[in-house]
């Protein structure tokens, strides 16, 4: 879809936001409460996604309505859909709620609507809808939610409640606030409930709760509200190290496919007005983010976001990703809710500030290096206590970069399809294994160290330090079985006619006109591996620079080193088959 050129411009964000929304508005079901966007589904069943599909809209249709969006055309579509979906005798009512129940995330973003809007979407509905909708938003308080994230529904689905007069429950919001506490890390981070994971939703769920909270709480609980803030804006100080120069904001750990809400903090902190960053930089920031993802190929044949990444691409998403999931990019869409006379929108994009060019974030266990238009995050892993799909290609690969993505497998019966880029795979009983955990570790401002063990009887030191141009990887392996081991480099696009690899002695180098990714070693031997199609988020076909080792029984010392050289141009994947420069 093409969108006008200003990225600043309220029009830009208005216009986006609109023709987005077309192709789903003959999509809502005859009693309009639910919103059915494909065949796929979650492991919550295709009626509890339908009612997802049209929660999430409301993420962007609630900020545009609340700074004085005119297009009103989908407001009647909600009242009846909110009438209908809960009125316990209606067809599509949408049903009792259970322990841990999806439709708890879902009502986040009605009570986001409540909130903001009111006179929108809780005042015009008749008597007994309003009955309806509250005794059924109430049931959140009669069921347990998620040890994570989760928790702060509970608080913005009864702040709602009492924000429009309906009963609530003060005590639940305050259990699921002290939950919240406990997460806190330090240095503005949280971790995503009482386990090792810190991505993206500590961002676009606990930070932007925590905001939203905030701004309707100011006055009754001003010490909370202000605490809030200031760990927002400590919060931004390590965040904006996980966006590069153009705007590509770091592919790590799980939902991917929510893409453009890595800017939804950034959002949230434009509406409240909170000086994370200067205006003009805030707005550049957001600004570049939203063209670069404007670039991908991010929506099917009819105009739906896809789920997938750069690309339509099921094979990384998690088993609660359904057709209408992609939507909580809506997020983003929060600065909407400044009105057109607001000083955000005439201040001028600004780039961003200088940063360092490397940057230690203990409470994500990263070591940050920033060379332009990439950033690449060395990691020590996270371990999450539950096993997601691909949790380990997700969270614990050595390296995650901006510019080459990282990928998922498709099987771990034979390298090609394993997905090892920036990662040591081991061949073991005709199986790969990689780090899925680690016994120790620990992340300085220097390197990144970390003890595991990819299968028993093989237990691995690994020693990631940053260089100029990449890094350098020391493995002390020791082993009680004979095995090889694939030291894997980065994924780079694969395109038909000008991508060139040679592997030669100790040196695998992939290259084009662009660029070119290594890795090399003293020890092993060099080889390129042509992974299976669509594994990489970011490009469909890639290939792997990397270094065999042959593991005997014992110990032994290997030393790989990964480089990337780039010119100075932006890189984006444009069609999705490829990528193209733009200077």
């Amino acid at each position: 879809m093409e969108a006008v050129t200003d990225y600043g411009s309220r029009e830009f964000y208005e216009g986006l936001l609109l023709s987005m929304i077309e192709p789903l508005k003959g999509r809502f079901s005859p009693g309009k409460a639910r919103l059915q966007l494909g065949a796929e589904t979650a492991g919550y069943g295709n009626r509890i996604a339908g009612m997802e599909g049209f929660s999430r809209l409301l993420w962007g249709l609630v900020p545009y309505w609340a700074g004085g969006g005119e297009d009103v055309s989908l407001l009647p579509v909600y009242l009846e859909g909110l009438a209908s979906g809960t009125n316990p005798d209606a067809p599509e009512y949408w049903g009792d709620l259970h322990d841990k129940d999806q439709r708890m995330v879902e009502m986040a973003a009605i009570a986001f609507g409540l909130l903001m809007i009111p006179e929108k979407l809780w005042e015009p509905l008749a008597e007994h809808s309003r009955t309806h909708l509250a005794v059924w938003l109430g049931q959140i308080n009669l069921y347990s939610l998620a040890e994570n994230n989760w928790q702060y529904f509970n608080v913005i689905t009864n702040l709602a409640l009492k924000h429009v007069g309906s009963p609530y429950s003060n005590e639940r919001m305050e259990e699921a606030m002290a939950k919240y506490e406990s997460f806190y890390l330090g240095n503005g981070w949280y971790s995503d409930g009482l386990r090792p994971q810190k991505d993206y939703y500590i961002s676009f769920a606990i930070h932007f709760y925590c905001l939203l909270y905030a701004k309707f709480m100011e006055e009754e609980d001003p010490v909370r509200s202000a605490l809030f803030k200031a760990r927002a804006k400590e919060f931004a100080g390590t965040f904006i190290y996980w966006f590069d120069d153009e705007g590509k904001a770091l592919p790590f750990g799980r939902s991917m496919t929510y893409r453009f809400a890595q800017a939804a903090f950034w959002s949230m902190s434009a509406m409240l007005e909170l000086d994370v960053l200067p205006p003009g930089v805030l707005k550049g920031l957001i600004g570049r983010h939203m063209e670069q993802w404007l670039r991908q190929p991010i929506y099917d044949n009819g105009g739906v976001l896809s789920i997938g990444y750069a690309y339509p691409n099921l094979n990384m998403s998690e088993g609660y990703n359904a057709s209408g999931s992609p939507y909580w990019a809506f997020k983003t869409f929060a600065l909407l809710a400044l009105p057109a006379e607001h000083e955000f929108w005439k201040v001028k994009s600004e780039p961003l500030p200088k940063l360092e060019k490397q940057m230690v974030i203990p409470e994500c266990n990263m070591l940050i290096n920033r060379r332009g238009y990439d950033v690449t995050a060395l990691t020590a892993g996270q371990y999450p206590v539950l096993q997601l799909t691909h949790a380990a290609e997700k969270y614990a690969k050595f390296a995650y970069s901006t510019r080459f993505g990282f990928s998922c497998p498709r099987s771990y019966c034979q390298l090609h399809e394993a997905g090892t880029d920036s990662m040591l795979a081991f061949s073991v009983h005709n199986m790969i294994y990689v780090r899925r955990g680690c016994l120790e570790f620990s992340v300085t401002e220097t390197e990144v160290y970390s003890k595991w063990s990819p299968v028993e009887g093989i237990e691995v030191e690994t020693w990631l330090i940053p260089t100029a141009k990449g890094h350098i990887r020391r493995h002390i392996i020791t082993s009680q079985l004979e095995c090889t081991a694939y030291d894997c480099g980065f994924a780079y696009p694969d395109l038909p006619g000008e991508t060139r690899s040679h592997a030669g002695g100790t040196l695998a180098v992939v290259t084009d006109s662009n660029g070119r990714s290594t890795a090399a070693s003293e020890t092993g031997k060099a080889m390129v591996i042509t992974s299976a199609p669509n594994t990489n988020l970011i490009f469909p076909t890639t290939i792997i620079p990397a270094i065999e080792y042959r593991i005997p029984k014992g110990r032994i010392r290997v030393e790989t080193r990964i480089e990337t050289d780039f010119a100075d141009v932006k890189i984006r994947t444009g069609s999705g088959n490829g990528y193209e420069i733009c200077s």
